[in-house]
């Protein structure tokens, strides 16, 4: 919860056709980010990941969105949150651990992801509430520490899975935005369908942003976890019985950490374009 975050990324479609361009990195509008660490099982390692789906004001972000892509936004941001936690599952099982794949968390059906509080009760609630907020989270994969091969090692490399899922999925609804509205024609840039693909682009890269941050739960501390010397690593990992209040604290009284956030989405998006266009040679 910050103020200081993208109000959209401007990719310039209507007076570019040839071409998407980078995000706009002026006319920031404010907005706000919330989550809810849950616990997972047996694990010295719950969840190695907060997962926050939304983070964002929907109305903020998109507010000439009709309900219907609002609706198409939501299934696919529901579908990438199952992704990145299979990601986390699947990396897990690769270094040791089946405690995801043996929950049936290995898979892109987003429904064995689906958190009846996080992802359906809350943000129920808060769409009934006209706050204009709208957050949640899908059900986070548990991950055995003691069942993988290199502890320490391995649970940063779980960790990061999820973000770099995200990273992957923006790439994929990008290249599909080239293609369809530049190189196809199939679509023209002020349809419906090029915006909600363009929000799909952005929320992967919040989610992706957000969960590195080094604070837990989130992703980002197994990873500043395993690079700390060994000295204070357990001084740090006392932090997590503080860590949900103090990130919200954090990103929503101190406003660098909402400047990183912007900074690494606005950082991620161009490594896509440049990735999609292939340096901009297409």
């Amino acid at each position: 919860m910050y103020s200081g975050a993208p109000k959209r990324f401007n990719h310039e479609l209507a007076r570019e056709p040839a071409r998407i361009g980078p995000c706009a990195r002026e006319g920031r509008a404010a907005e706000r980010y919330n989550g809810r660490p849950t616990r997972g099982l047996r694990t010295r390692g719950r969840s190695t990941a907060i997962d926050i789906f939304s983070l964002f004001v929907v109305q903020g972000l998109f507010p000439d969105l009709p309900p219907q892509g609002i609706a198409v936004l939501l299934a696919l941001l529901v579908l990438s949150l199952g992704i990145h936690e299979a990601a986390h599952a699947w990396v897990a099982l690769q270094c040791g651990d089946p405690t995801g794949r043996d929950l049936g968390r290995i898979t892109f059906n987003p429904v064995p992801h689906i958190d009846p509080f996080l992802t359906i009760l809350l943000p129920l609630i808060l769409l009934l509430s006209k706050t204009g907020l709208f957050f949640g989270g899908a059900k986070p994969v548990p991950v055995d520490y003691h069942r993988l091969r290199h502890p320490l090692r391995d649970m940063a490399l779980v960790a990061l899975a999820g973000p770099l899922s995200n990273f992957l999925l923006a790439i994929f609804f990008y290249l599909a935005l080239k293609l369809l509205v530049v190189e196809l024609g199939v679509w023209n840039p002020d349809m419906l369908g090029p915006r909600i693909l363009l929000g799909a682009v952005e929320f992967n890269l919040l989610l992706a942003a957000f969960n590195l941050l080094p604070i837990a739960p989130l992703d980002g501390s197994r990873v500043m976890t395993w690079l700390l010397p060994a000295g204070l690593r357990e001084a740090y990992r006392g932090t997590e019985r503080f860590g949900f209040p103090l990130l919200l604290l954090l990103v929503w009284f101190v406003p660098p950490v909402g400047r990183l956030i912007n900074e690494t989405m606005y950082t991620l998006y161009d490594w896509v374009v440049a990735i999609v266009t292939l340096g901009g040679l297409w």
